[in-house]
């Protein structure tokens, strides 16, 4: 499946200076197999939000959270709201799921 991905510049350059995490570096996490997903209940008003965990490119487990939607059968269509490097529990948690 192809996926495409968005996100706001002025968001993005906001979160690489809060968290030091491009969005660019984000989208990797997405080619982790082993990468976890659930959907954030919390934060799903006004749209479906998901939060990925993740190990990216540069081998930094991140939490990533965006949308995401199927355009078609075969293309997959996310946009990044956010991206930290994950910390100690969430390496943790992120080494120990059952796969």
């Amino acid at each position: 499946m192809f996926v495409d991905f968005d996100w706001d510049p002025k968001k993005a350059r906001t979160n690489l200076a809060k968290h030091g995490v491009s969005f660019r570096l984000a989208t990797s996490v997405f080619r982790d197999a082993l990468a976890l997903t659930i959907f954030d209940e919390d934060h799903s008003d006004d749209e479906d939000r998901w939060v990925t965990l993740g190990r990216a490119q540069n081998r930094q487990v991140l939490v990533v959270v965006h949308t995401s939607e199927e355009t078609s059968s075969t293309e997959l269509h996310i946009r990044i709201i956010s991206a930290r490097r994950a910390d100690p529990a969430e390496v943790c948690d992120y080494e120990q799921a059952p796969r």
